[in-house]
């Protein structure tokens, strides 16, 4: 598999070096020169493969040698220790639940997937690897947990003070080890500011080895694309043109989707979800990409003002916005029409959503109201309402039930260190 960087189509790399430097040289970001198609055969009979031959399959397709197959299906079966159900709200709409894993939030799949294949290709170095994250939530969590403990590879976390829920700092900040919380006076934005700025200092990289584990990293992204296969998998009418509604913040998810279709997945619409942090729907809306700084919602992982996985989404339909209309569908939604969509799906079908799936299921409303037809619609539920217990609670009315790993968390000591929002701070603690 060859990579290019989006600010360069003619630098190009293997999937090992994308993954180990996370970011290109150039500031760009890694995309598959090509996404190989899925074989008719691999649909014709994808009802019957559970996530773990779903995983293989794609991986194997899009990965060809760079990994041995051997080493491939363990890597899928030390990661994928959990499932994605597909939950039928009624009328051909259903909820994929990506919560099942560790840390109850769908960035399990990716952190997982890439702490495993790290490890694998960072094996025989003898230099420490230091992942760097930023998160606006649950990725934090997810990568935290993925690499907890793995030999060699230390993670270095940045997260916005008072912009993340309790059980989502909790989750951040008391793991320990190999773990180290870093508490920004910012935002998200600033947080993945000073990640990139971390990977575009020669001095610092001559020093300390570092990776990435946002979805700016190909390899937390890439398998992000099985569950859009496996939540095909599971639909009743597979004839119906399928649609997926995406809550979205930086992007990656969605562009994980656009793989998939890419390699043949049949789907017929997907909708960017977003909060008030409206900058795609604008972006389609008038044909310009204008970041700004990003605002606070109750759907905070979504607070993202200057999304990075825009670039791979320009790139792959070659800078031209109305392809990108033609596939994808947005719209953006206010904090109290989140809350009266929480309420309302579970008064029409009892199922508790959290504030992002509410975002999604929103936009899916939206969708269909304005674009009729015949379709099995999928809402990406991200995170188990838990997280976002009080939210939930009182905009449905109806108690939520922490499951037992979110409640001994937060029994846990938060061990985090506050620093500005001046890469200088991070280069510090770094060095």
């Amino acid at each position: 598999m060859k990579l290019y960087s989006t600010n360069d189509r003619n630098k190009l790399v293997t999937f090992r070096e994308a993954v180990i430097k996370g970011i290109s040289e150039d500031g760009g970001l890694f995309m598959p020169l090509s996404l190989p198609k899925m074989p008719e055969a691999f649909f014709e009979r994808i009802n019957i493969l559970d996530l773990q031959d779903i995983a293989f399959a794609v991986s194997r397709t899009l990965l060809k040698d760079e990994i041995p197959d051997y080493d491939m299906f363990g890597i899928i079966r030390r990661a994928f220790t959990f499932t994605a159900p597909l939950v039928n709200l009624g009328k051909d709409k259903y909820v994929l639940e990506l919560f099942h894993g560790p840390t109850l939030a769908f960035k399990d799949f990716g952190a997982r997937f890439l702490a495993e294949t790290l490890s694998y290709f960072n094996k025989d170095e003898n230099k420490e690897l230091v992942i760097l994250v930023a998160t606006s939530g649950d990725t934090g969590s997810a990568v935290a947990n993925g690499f907890h403990n793995i030999p060699g590879v230390s993670v270095v976390l940045l997260y916005p003070s008072g912009k993340v829920s309790r059980i989502q700092e909790q989750q951040l900040t008391t793991l320990g080890g190999n773990v180290t919380a870093l508490e920004i006076k910012g935002t998200f934005d600033d947080c993945q500011r000073m990640v990139k700025q971390a990977f575009a200092d020669e001095e610092l990289k001559s020093r300390v080895r570092i990776s990435s584990a946002n979805s700016i990293n190909i390899a937390r992204l890439l398998p992000q694309s099985f569950y859009y296969h496996y939540a095909y998998s599971q639909v009743e009418d597979r004839e119906k043109g399928v649609v997926f509604s995406v809550p979205s913040g930086n992007f990656g998810n969605l562009t994980a989707g656009l793989f998939a279709k890419e390699m043949g997945l049949p789907v017929h619409k997907f909708i960017a979800a977003v909060n008030s942090n409206d900058i795609f729907p604008h972006f389609l809306q008038t044909g310009e990409f204008k970041p700004k700084t990003s605002v606070q919602t109750i759907s905070n992982a979504m607070d993202v003002g200057n999304p990075s996985n825009f670039a791979r989404i320009y790139s792959l339909f070659g800078g031209c916005a109305d392809s990108i209309k033609d596939v994808i569908y947005s719209r953006s939604y206010t904090d109290q029409q989140t809350q009266n969509a929480i309420r309302e799906v579970n008064e029409k079908s009892g199922y508790l959503i959290d504030p992002h799936g509410a975002v999604g299921y929103l936009a899916l409303n939206d969708y269909l109201q304005d674009n009729p037809g015949s379709y099995s619609s999928i809402v990406l539920e991200t995170a188990h309402p838990a997280k976002f217990k009080d939210i939930v609670e009182k905009s449905s009315g109806t108690a939520v039930a922490v499951p037992k790993n979110l409640e001994q968390c937060l029994n846990k000591i938060k061990r985090s260190t506050v620093l500005s929002n001046e890469y200088d701070a991070l280069k510090s603690v770094l060095l």
